[in-house]
């Protein structure tokens, strides 16, 4: 595994075929219990027409051989197996119908909760796992189920019924010929414990490959992983480390083909010693008068292959089935992960907040980090105050804000809005309440329309080309040849930075939260880019509680309190006159920054 495509992986877990996997791989059956007794009918039908041509040939070879002359009975013999096939054709055709709607429904369940519960997942989560393994247990993993669905499981089924009742009318016919059909089955089971170990371990191995490729092939050929491939000129290196993996996954699909190779060639091998004993023993009975010659072929021709090749299938189905199970357990790994950042049963809804924002004596670290992010940090926002964050990069700026939304939560204190701790509100009634204009904007290669829509999609035509007024995008909007339905690429990239930058503004205009949380992005704009964002923001910051990493001298000097946070911890808070004259890190850092960035704006 490459550093640079690093991640979280959880520890591979040993086999464990136990019952508690079984049932809960059935209970995914439950809701469709209906449909599965169709394809029971089906299967049961299709079993006993199977039978007709066994009787069919016994009884046409004992008509021939047996001196009779009328042709009658030959042709209505014909018809009922012509027919017998025909009926037994439709019903497989309903049963294979309802047996892929079983499937395709459980894996649409499957799909369902896998997604639900990754949305759930914290933003922890997420910086630790790459998208490529999430997007191969949605796509690949639940993909691989049908088959287990649709062809194991009902196969299973439909083999157990075909045996059933193909010995049920071998020994009706001739019990000593059964006997002599039965004594070679038990060599077709003996291997397949080892086999279907093999095999599960293989199949878990070549997925968890598989989903490291669509995690790789995500990483590079998004957009921005493309520009960087581009910029440092490394295509050659990439097309190598995509060859080697693209090369471990040959090899693993080669090895999966490979297991119980020789295994399914002694089956083959049994398959026809089978009949060269019962052809040897039925001869016997048929030369010596115990036997009639239609018995005798039927059983040899018709029923053992209706007997060997189930039983075949059986010892192969166990192999798949105990393969299959490591798909259904890597989805099952996902689906057991915690939710960390959970909603209380007796969650607060929080219908329209005033906007007073608090942290109490709050402590935070990242996973197992031995530094905290932030120490005992405290302080309040009144409803309507703006207030700017101010510090040194890693002084915890960023942390401040994503706990305010619940992208994490606090080890230590607690974070209030309104006075309500936010961990005791619905998440959702928080989420209305908070709107926030990253400084990475992220835009869905989507229209314009649905971007801005994101934020509220019940908003009028009107309301949403109001907020886009407000964040002085609108008249650009309109100049585009598509007007609002423009598409604007992955990730936004066919619209310059300003313009990205405005139309997450109005997007948020649109939301109307009472508290607001920007991290101001200016810096590496134009000037005219910069003017227009900066006109934008004034719309943005009426009315609302603002938290503002600050990156502009006049957002700082239009703050209502300055925080100024080093090594995780507020040192300094109040008004930019006021921390100028303390000459602590606030006025250091002004001195550094922002008299140099005057300086460099009046010279040029």
């Amino acid at each position: 595994m490459y550093w640079w495509h690093g991640g979280f992986h959880e520890p591979e877990p040993g086999v464990k075929l136990e019952w508690p996997l079984l049932k809960r791989v059935f209970s995914y059956f439950i809701p469709y219990w209906r449909l599965a007794l169709i394809v029971l009918a089906c299967i049961g039908a299709a079993a006993a027409l199977g039978l007709v041509p066994a009787i069919v040939t016994r009884d046409l070879i004992n008509y021939l051989t047996g001196g009779h002359g009328g042709f009658g009975f030959v042709a209505l013999l014909i018809a009922i197996l012509v027919g017998s096939s025909l009926l037994g054709g439709l019903i497989g055709v309903l049963q294979s119908y309802f047996s892929n709607r079983i499937s395709q429904s459980i894996m649409f369940d499957l799909r369902n909760q896998l997604f639900d519960r990754v949305l759930k997942q914290s933003i922890a989560f997420f910086t630790a796992t790459r998208t490529g393994d999430v997007m191969s247990r949605l796509s690949n993993d639940v993909n691989g189920v049908q088959s287990v669905v649709s062809d194991t499981i009902f196969s299973l089924v439909n083999n157990v019924v075909i045996i059933a009742s193909t010995v049920f009318l071998m020994f009706a016919l001739d019990w000593r010929l059964t006997i002599a059909a039965l004594l070679v089955l038990p060599a077709f089971l003996l291997p397949t414990r080892q086999v279907g170990k093999a095999t599960f371990q293989a199949r878990k191995a070549t997925q968890g490959k598989l989903s490291e490729m669509t995690a790789y092939m995500q990483e590079t050929l998004g957009i921005s992983g493309m520009q960087l491939v581009k910029a440092f000129v490394r295509q050659a290196t990439e097309t190598l480390r995509f060859g080697k993996l693209n090369d471990e996954l040959r090899l693993l699909n080669i090895r999966q083909s490979m297991i119980g190779r020789w295994f399914f060639m002694l089956m083959g091998v049994l398959g026809t010693a089978g009949p060269a004993v019962l052809w040897l023993f039925g001869g016997y009975l048929v030369v010596t008068g115990q036997e009639s010659l239609g018995t005798v072929v039927t059983f040899a021709t018709v029923l053992l292959a209706r007997l060997y090749g189930p039983v075949g299938s059986l010892a192969n189905l166990q192999v798949n089935v105990v393969g299959s199970l490591a798909l259904f357990q890597r989805i099952f790994e996902y689906m057991d992960l915690p939710v960390v950042i959970d909603q209380k049963a007796d969650a607060a809804h929080l219908d329209q907040a005033r906007g007073q924002v608090e942290f109490d004596q709050v402590t935070f670290r990242y996973g197992s980090s031995d530094r905290a992010a932030l120490k005992e940090v405290s302080f309040k926002i009144e409803p309507g105050q703006l207030a700017a964050l101010v510090g040194p990069t890693g002084a915890g700026k960023t942390t401040v804000t994503n706990l305010l939304p619940r992208f994490y939560d606090p080890q230590l204190g607690s974070v209030r809005l309104d006075g309500h701790d936010v961990r005791d509100l619905t998440l959702e009634s928080l989420g209305r309440q908070v709107g926030m204009v990253f400084q990475d904007t992220f835009l869905f290669h989507a229209s314009i329309r649905e971007n801005l829509l994101y934020a509220r999609p019940d908003a009028s035509e009107a309301e949403m080309i109001a907020a886009a007024k407000a964040a002085y995008i609108h008249e650009f909007i309109v100049s585009l040849p598509d007007g609002y339905d423009t598409v604007v690429g992955e990730r936004g990239h066919r619209l310059s930075g300003g313009e990205k930058q405005r139309v997450a503004i109005a997007r948020v205009i649109l939301k109307d939260p009472r508290v607001l949380i920007l991290d101001e992005a200016t810096s590496n704009l134009d000037s005219e880019s910069e003017h227009l964002i900066q006109v934008a923001l004034r719309p943005l910051f009426k009315g609302r509680t603002s938290l503002v990493i600050a990156h502009r001298l006049s957002t700082i000097l239009a703050a209502d309190v300055i925080l100024v946070l080093d090594h995780g911890e507020v040192v300094e808070q109040g008004r930019h006159a006021d921390l100028l004259e303390r000459g602590g890190l606030y006025a250091r850092l002004y001195q550094r920054q922002f008299e140099a960035a005057d300086e460099l704006a009046t010279t040029a």
